[in-house]
């Protein structure tokens, strides 16, 4: 397995911007942490004040779901905070319990990006794909269906399957124990919302979004990211998409500068707020039009599903 070519920080950055760019900070990661789940007692107060703000809530709250778990992927490549044990203490509670398995997944990812080694690439093949297909994709988002199947389909195969006795009760007991985490923690959330009258709220402030508009945004990002990239491609520049976003994308859709995905992808050590700066740099040293980045996420959707053959979705 050949690991996928690597960009140089020092064939586009001088000592000093390459330092300034890859320093970890000790408060701007928790800040953004920090700032990410004020966003979400916010939207949620909102709707518990004025229940029909619900919807626009849904779309806030999904969109910052999202955003824990690119503040969880800068914990997964150790540049969320200075501290390493720091890092993945406040990746881990405040993030994502997924921070381990999710890291060994990851980092396995930038190593053979595009290649057929790529656990990742499954997200990426399939396109372009019709827009009936996108549309179909869609509508299972938005109505709960994806996230059943990925988050119970497993569970639910272990209990129709074929096998039986103490067989069978061992696969559920193991596909039970995977989701251990989200069963236990989203019950105690309800509850203690419950406790004061307000267990709707996070059934529809909190579980709603994560089932529906964090699906969606979530496929959406795997489209941006790397859809429409070529197999085995040698240039770092173009193993994967920085999109541009405008306020509303950002706020509903890219938060927290996901959307600079190619020079993620180029400089992995550089935290996420960084990365606009990583851009400037590189369109000084006229990089930009050797790199992979899109006009928006309307255009580049528009592409992935601008294929003339029937697609199975």
């Amino acid at each position: 397995m050949a690991v996928a070519p690597r960009a140089k920080p020092h064939n586009f950055f001088t000592t000093a911007e390459w330092a300034m760019l890859s320093a970890r900070s000790q408060w701007r990661g928790i800040w953004l942490v920090a700032h990410c789940w004020a966003v979400i007692g916010v939207a949620m107060a909102l709707a518990a004040r004025w229940p029909a703000t619900l919807p626009l809530v849904v779309m806030v709250v999904g969109t910052r779901q999202l955003g824990l778990f690119i503040l969880m992927h800068d914990a997964a490549h150790a540049v969320l905070h200075r501290d390493r044990s720091v890092n993945d203490w406040v990746g881990y509670w405040f993030c994502s319990s997924a921070l381990y398995a999710y890291r060994t997944y990851h980092l396995q990812h930038h190593r053979y990006v595009q290649q057929t080694e790529d656990p990742d690439l499954v997200l990426s093949a399939p396109f372009p794909i019709t827009r009936l297909s996108l549309l179909r994709k869609v509508v299972r988002d938005l109505t709960g269906q994806t996230f059943l199947k990925q988050r119970f389909g497993p569970l639910l195969q272990s209990v129709r399957g074929e096998a039986s006795g103490r067989s069978k009760l061992t696969t559920l007991g193991a596909e039970l124990s995977k989701n251990r985490r989200f069963f236990i923690g989203n019950s105690l959330g309800f509850c203690a919302f419950a406790a004061f009258d307000y267990g709707w709220l996070w059934l529809g402030a909190w579980l709603l979004p994560m089932a529906t508009w964090l699906q969606m945004v979530s496929r959406f990002r795997n489209i941006a990211e790397h859809a429409l990239i070529a197999q085995n491609e040698a240039d770092p520049r173009r193993q994967a998409r920085t999109t541009r976003a405008n306020a509303i994308e950002r706020a509903m859709l890219a938060p927290y500068w996901v959307n600079y995905h190619c020079e993620h992808h180029m400089f992995t050590s550089v935290p996420c707020w960084k990365l606009p700066l990583a851009h400037e740099l590189l369109h000084r040293q006229r990089q930009l039009p050797h790199m992979e980045i899109a006009s928006g996420y309307v255009a580049l959707l528009a592409r992935a599903s601008s294929a003339e053959r029937t697609a199975v979705a």
